[in-house]
């Protein structure tokens, strides 16, 4: 028998490609094309986000009832705008002013409030070891998955019970220890090397003062994304301060605007203005803090 004879394969030739069908070569897009059509998709997108803004502000220029007869649409004739809107919310808008300015000042407050007090709790977890805090902290995780409408009932027989409503003390102060927010900020306070508080300890700096002077500026894109997770949340809170708020100039902007629609009569065109016109501060917002945001979510999202 004769000795089997060795076989080798060709190696694929130009003419023929790298073995693709069809004998084409592959080749990536060109970075150029694909950061050309990931701007595209990008642009679309912010586009179909900003058309609600875009009709609610179109709607500013129309008759309120004629928006809740035919719907709120962008084809419309712009001979028909009006600024009797505009003119009404300055000189005979009761008190939208005064709902609004009780918004601000109590978003302000509960903002402020609980990135204090949330990242000093977030920084007890992350920074020290004691008696319980792994058993402390799951709590937390654990009050992360309770909806506030089962807690809802209990806090306002208790408020109750103090003589607490119709304040607005009820409305910050339950919720300064957020959950949410502990969690995030200890996650990114893990990522903060605990060599830097030592060698705030041997310079001889306090413990507040190596958290505000050390800890808390080193963290500015934590706090500038729960700054705007949490106004978004106050700002457009309903439920909780409608049950403790009893007086009409005391109502938050949202509350307000609810008491336009009764069975009486409804004031269409200051809440089409007056809707549009609580937008804007959550947009000034997010502009200010939004450099910030991204770097503050994913830092947070990775580090622990």
């Amino acid at each position: 028998m004769s000795a089997p004879t060795a076989t080798t394969t060709p190696a694929p030739s130009a003419e023929h490609g790298t073995g693709v069908p069809g004998g084409r070569r592959k080749y990536p897009l060109p970075r150029a094309m694909f950061v050309t059509i990931q701007s595209i998709f990008l642009v679309v997108i912010g586009l179909i986000v900003l058309v609600p803004l875009v009709v609610i502000f179109v709607g500013t220029f129309q008759d309120g009832g004629e928006i809740m007869r035919s719907g709120l649409r962008l084809d419309v004739d712009i001979s028909s705008f009006r600024f009797d809107n505009y003119v009404m919310i300055f000189t005979d808008s009761g008190l939208y002013f005064r709902w609004f300015a009780n918004s601000v000042g109590l978003t302000l407050v509960q903002v402020a409030g609980t990135l204090l007090v949330s990242s000093f709790v977030a920084y007890g977890f992350a920074m020290y070891d004691f008696k319980g805090k792994t058993a402390a902290f799951i709590s937390v995780l654990l009050l992360m998955t309770v909806p506030f409408e089962i807690m809802m009932l209990p806090l306002y027989v208790m408020v109750n019970d103090l003589g607490l409503a119709d304040s607005y003390s009820v409305i910050v102060i339950p919720f300064l220890a957020a959950s949410v927010t502990i969690f995030f900020f200890r996650q990114y306070f893990m990522g903060i090397p605990k060599e830097l508080l030592e060698a705030g300890r041997v310079d001889g700096v306090t413990e507040f003062g190596i958290f505000f002077r050390v800890v808390l500026p080193i963290s500015r894109p934590a706090l500038a994304a729960m700054a705007i997770l949490n106004g978004m949340v106050t700002w457009n809170n309903f439920l909780w301060p409608l049950l403790v708020l009893r007086s009409a100039e005391k109502f938050t902007l949202p509350i307000g605007l609810n008491t336009l629609l009764t069975p009486y009569g409804n004031n269409y065109d200051l809440l089409i203005i007056g809707s549009f016109f609580s937008l804007l501060p959550v947009l000034v917002l997010f502009l200010c803090f939004q450099r910030f945001f991204v770097a503050g979510m994913t830092a947070g999202a990775l580090k622990g």
